[in-house]
């Protein structure tokens, strides 16, 4: 049987392109490395080929992207949104044409909008250009609020470290999970953020001093399905319930119970993202026990129920499969 070839990948850059966004190249070149052969071939493009600089300076070696064809097309990012560049966007469009798939990290999604890839889809970028991109592309349906978003093959994903789930995200969607999971080992991070995961994870936002703190979080994330109580949550960390309280409390401005809700909404919320329906296996899998109690948390933390969010990701769906 013939080895199937190594599916290419445009990664395309410009003048001013945030460095950070190349880590995502780390992510394929380790999946050659567990694969022990070549299953995908990177290469970093641009308009006219050459050296092309970042915005911190460093100067990157690229091809030209002329007439070529990619499997993947994918466009970085900058710290500013980028735009002005009719050649680029042009050859972006014909690029995207040929190929499986396109992508983009952070503003880069403003690239994919003038190239008109985004009219009529789902799209996000960092969440301190979102209204930008809305208010400049109101074809475009702008989730501020995700890690990554796919529709009908053209991916775009949240800013910075997100580069590195938009690439396991395509790694997964190639290779499968075990793979991704080997991978991200690997590279010291977290299995993999889902696309509907919040850009404001609830473990970044409460930021607690201690590392006490952070493990009781951590064990509390990882054990949703438990009752979580503060007697539960000090004995973890070694502390009196009293103490772990009034720490908790100082460090994170939220009591036990709160951070513990909101750790739960999070995961709820991320699984109905990713097309799970079953209201009362979600509030069982996450904690909250029964349906109602669950009810009440969305509609204090959202302002709408679980069922209202179940049914706009199927609608989402079945626009999908309409396109398809």
């Amino acid at each position: 049987m013939a080895r199937e070839h190594s599916k290419r990948i445009a990664f395309v850059v410009f003048p001013g392109f945030q460095i950070l966004d190349l880590a995502a190249m780390t992510v394929f070149e380790m999946v050659n490395l567990e694969l022990g052969r070549a299953y995908y071939q990177a290469e970093l493009v641009s308009t006219a080929g050459g050296m092309v600089a970042s915005s911190a300076g460093v100067r990157v070696e690229t091809l030209a992207m002329g007439r070529r064809a990619w499997d993947t097309v994918l466009v970085g990012g900058a710290l500013d949104v980028p735009g002005g560049m009719p050649e680029l966007t042009a050859q972006l469009r014909r690029a995207a044409a040929q190929a499986r798939r396109t992508a983009s990290i952070c503003t880069g999604a403003f690239l994919l909008a003038e190239a008109g890839l985004l009219d009529g889809r789902r799209a996000t970028t960092h969440w301190a250009h979102a209204l930008e991109l809305q208010s400049r592309h109101p074809q475009v349906q702008v989730d501020e609020d995700r890690i990554f978003v796919n529709d009908g093959g053209v991916w775009t994903s949240a800013g910075m470290t997100a580069c590195i789930d938009l690439a396991l995200a395509l790694v997964d969607a190639d290779l499968g999970v075990e793979t991704t999971r080997t991978v991200a080992r690997k590279m010291v991070v977290y299995h993999r953020r889902t696309g509907g995961q919040s850009q404001f994870s609830t473990l970044s936002e409460l930021e607690p001093a201690s590392d006490r703190v952070r493990d009781a979080l951590s064990f509390a994330k990882e054990n949703l399905r438990e009752p979580l109580t503060i007697e539960q949550l000090a004995a973890q960390v070694h502390w009196s319930p009293r103490h772990f309280s009034r720490a908790f409390q100082l460090q994170t401005g939220y009591s036990p119970a709160k951070a513990v809700e909101k750790l739960r909404l999070e995961a709820a919320r991320a699984l109905i993202e990713a097309g799970h329906s079953g209201i009362a296996a979600i509030a069982a899998d996450t904690g909250f026990g029964d349906e109602e109690r669950m009810r009440r948390a969305f509609l204090r933390a959202f302002g709408r129920p679980p069922q209202a969010m179940v049914r706009e990701v199927r609608a989402r769906q079945d626009a999908l499969e309409e396109l398809a």
